[in-house]
């Protein structure tokens, strides 16, 4: 079900490709599939990583921040989807053992990683897994501790330039249009350089929210909700479910002792 939702409204964003067809229907549709995966939180229901993406995507950056490009949703979406694989991230060397790849490395035929031997895909490559570095384990997310803030504060700025500078740089080298073994289109590509910090932006929402961590305030609701149905109805299920909630966002048993009594 989620799944078919989620083709349906990449279908409405494709048939209005160039433009934003966001109204409150739209963002009220995208809004209740979230809150159906929330609701499987802790349970055993399968439901497909690529939507699960799509609509993250959907929710950030076509509902949060507008998006006018059905093609940039569909390759972001996609994009994290096959990043689940860890080797699309650190791709093996010629012995097997993943390593961190560097823009450096693109530039040289010698250092660049097994299998990209067309020098517009290995750019492509890159530039993917510096907008997921950047997006997702964006190294400011650490906390570090008072005694190495200022350092490792810094290191961080440095870090987060580094991946959008370079990434940028990468997406643009692949969006050259002398080469015909790409397997992207050069627009898209180009419109991802373009608009690389917003995607970065959009993704690092996406991460603090849905992927490494949860949207607390929606959390937060359907704790309240499930224990006011135990209330009226007396249904343990519902008070079991209140309960999972309340260990997702670690209420301790005596700030809402109703919860356990």
């Amino acid at each position: 079900m989620i799944e078919a939702r989620v083709r349906e409204l990449k279908e409405i964003i494709a048939g209005h490709d160039g433009e934003n067809a966001v109204d409150r229907r739209f963002e009220r549709a995208v809004d209740e599939l979230i809150d159906a995966v929330y609701d499987e939180i802790g349970t055993p229901k399968a439901i497909a990583s690529r939507a699960l993406f799509d609509l993250f995507v959907i929710k950030v950056l076509y509902v949060g921040r507008h998006s006018r490009h059905a093609d940039v949703i569909e390759y972001l979406g996609a994009m994290l989807d096959r990043y689940l694989d860890v080797r699309e991230l650190f791709p093996p060397d010629e012995r097997g053992r993943p390593r961190q790849v560097y823009f450096s490395d693109m530039l040289d035929p010698e250092r660049r990683p097994l299998g990209m031997t067309n020098v517009f895909e290995a750019y492509r490559r890159y530039a993917d897994s510096a907008l997921f570095l950047a997006g997702v384990f964006r190294p400011a997310r650490r906390r570090p501790s008072a005694k190495s803030a200022l350092r490792r504060r810094a290191a961080a700025t440095v870090d987060a330039a580094y991946f959008v500078s370079t990434g940028r740089t990468a997406y643009r080298m692949a969006a050259r249009d002398d080469h015909a073994d790409c397997e992207h289109e050069p627009r898209t590509l180009a419109r991802l350089a373009e608009g690389f910090e917003v995607y970065v932006d959009a993704l690092n929402e996406m991460s603090d929210r849905y992927l490494l961590g949860f949207d607390l305030q929606l959390i937060g609701d359907k704790m309240l909700d499930a224990f006011n149905r135990h209330r009226e109805t007396g249904d343990a299920r519902h008070l079991d479910d209140a309960r999972r909630y309340a260990e997702i966002l670690r209420i301790e048993r005596d700030r809402f002792p109703g919860l356990y009594d």
